[in-house]
């Protein structure tokens, strides 16, 4: 291939190694997770506004005892006290009921020792 030929290629976006694509897909990837944590984040403080306007605010989904004010200055979206929080992440759920896979977040964990690991590593359900 000519270097004309490849810096066209590369100019357009269709030249690049398995290292270029690689790293656009670590990048797009990165780029999904954080949006979908900023997704969850804002649907957490919307629900905080309704219950604000309701008038509960502050106490827990969970047991309905007080939020202690500490854990709502430090997570002001929080919408159970740490103990009740504990006890859904103990059954593996996140705080909207759905079940969390942490067994892919730390799979890798023996390993780190070995090798260097990226964001393919981690296998990440949406």
């Amino acid at each position: 291939m000519t270097e004309e030929i490849r810096l066209s290629k590369i100019l357009t976006g269709q030249g690049g190694d398995v290292a270029d694509e690689a790293h656009d897909g670590a990048q797009n990837e990165l780029h999904n997770q954080l949006a979908a944590l900023e997704s969850r984040e804002l649907r957490q403080i919307e629900k905080c506004i309704d219950l604000i306007r309701e008038g509960r605010y502050g106490d827990c989904e969970g047991c309905e005892s007080k939020i202690p004010i500490a854990r709502l200055q430090a997570l002001p979206f929080a919408t159970v006290c740490v103990e009740c929080a504990q006890k859904v992440e103990e059954l593996g759920l996140d705080s909207d009921g759905l079940d969390v896979d942490w067994g892919s977040a730390t799979e890798f964990e023996g390993r780190l020792n070995d090798r260097e690991i990226s964001l393919r590593d981690i296998d990440v359900e949406g």
